[in-house]
């Protein structure tokens, strides 16, 4: 890899019988840590809940999660897929 890739999670918290839970927050920490192993320092990942002040704004017709790599949507709704992530960060790497 020859520049830095970005990975960019947007979730919120999940209201469900017991309680709130962030399940998109563990899930993208997951995340982090096996891009981590594959990409070492060259991929860093963010993860943001919706509600943040920081959070970036969702692109039009987005849902949430949304996953993104150097701003590029990856992925808007469903779940945070890693094969489809290293998937683009392959491809983004080869430009």
């Amino acid at each position: 890899m020859t520049h830095p890739i970005e990975v960019t999670i947007i979730g919120a918290p999940v209201a469900c019988q017991d309680g709130v839970k962030d399940l998109w927050r563990d899930v993208a920490t997951w995340a982090e840590g096996q891009l981590n192993v594959r990409y070492g320092p060259r991929v860093t990942t963010r993860y943001f809940d919706f509600f943040d002040p920081e959070s970036p704004p969702l692109p039009q017709g987005s849902q949430l999660p949304l996953v993104l790599v150097n701003d590029g949507v990856v992925s808007s709704g469903g779940k945070i897929s890693l094969p489809l992530i290293c998937k683009e960060i392959e491809a983004v790497d080869e430009v």
